[in-house]
């Protein structure tokens, strides 16, 4: 028999060996790392859930929608993980946030038992929900490198279709406490001294800003319909006390001091 055939033969009685032995275990090496990758999580959605308690809980735990945790108005407040943070909840749905489309893969969402509204008018959220609202995006910050301006309201993903958290959410409250995005005052005072000597931006202007800003917007150059409602979601997050959809003086000024 040649040693060509006989070499091959012992390899592959060798190679058959090898298989036989190691065949029920997965060897896998882990100790050469790549350096091309970054993090599943960018950013942060927060929602009320317009239902009370037990409602929130069917909701969230059917088969059509879900959030990462919900954050109930017991006395005191209670935090539940619904979804691994790994895992991808359905809590999003359509929006864009800075390009992104697909928010629920890239997102943690995060509900709050609130009704929204109660007999047409804007309901306060609780302090105490706040309170744990605040101590888990501190939490969820500590593991994850999520920029300020990705702590977002679902209104700010999806102004054409979402009002949630709502104008009473208190942002501003979040960013004492060094979360999220705000804005400077003192550059919002000066932006307004300008606009007085000098009038208003145009439409395009603020399309151009509020694109900067992460806003999913058309640049169509119009004060048009989908225009006014992402104006009223900057509004309901960064300017609550007055949501009309208008680019006014201190609304753009606001947005002049952020981008």
């Amino acid at each position: 028999m040649p040693r060509l055939f006989l070499s091959f033969t012992l390899a592959l009685a060798l190679a058959a060996c090898s298989s036989v032995r190691h065949g029920d275990t997965l060897a896998i090496d882990r100790s050469v790392k790549a350096q091309a990758h970054n993090n599943r999580i960018h950013a942060v959605v927060l929602h009320y859930t317009a239902a009370d308690k037990a409602t929130s809980f069917k909701v969230l735990t059917g088969n059509t929608v879900s959030s990462h945790y919900l954050i109930t108005d017991d006395d005191p407040p209670v935090i539940h993980q619904l979804v691994d943070e790994q895992q991808r909840a359905w809590h999003a749905g359509a929006g864009e946030w800075y390009g992104r489309n697909d928010m629920n893969t890239s997102s943690i969402g995060i509900e709050i038992v609130h009704p929204g509204k109660k007999d047409e008018q804007w309901v306060d959220y609780h302090p105490a929900q706040i309170e744990q609202v605040v101590l888990l995006l501190k939490d969820i910050l500590s593991r994850y490198d999520i920029a300020p301006e990705n702590i977002v309201g679902h209104s700010d993903i999806a102004p054409q279709r979402k009002l949630d958290p709502g104008p009473r959410f208190p942002w501003q409250t979040l960013a004492h406490a060094g979360i999220g995005r705000w804005f400077s005052e003192q550059a919002v005072t000066r932006a307004l001294d300008t606009y007085k000597k000098e009038g208003l931006p145009d439409i395009e202007w603020a399309q151009k800003k509020l694109k900067r800003l992460g806003y999913g917007i058309a640049q169509t150059g119009k004060l048009d319909k989908a225009t006014h409602n992402v104006i009223a979601a900057f509004q309901m997050h960064y300017r609550p006390h007055q949501v009309d959809g208008k680019l006014d003086a201190e609304t753009a000024a606001i947005i002049d001091a952020l981008s």
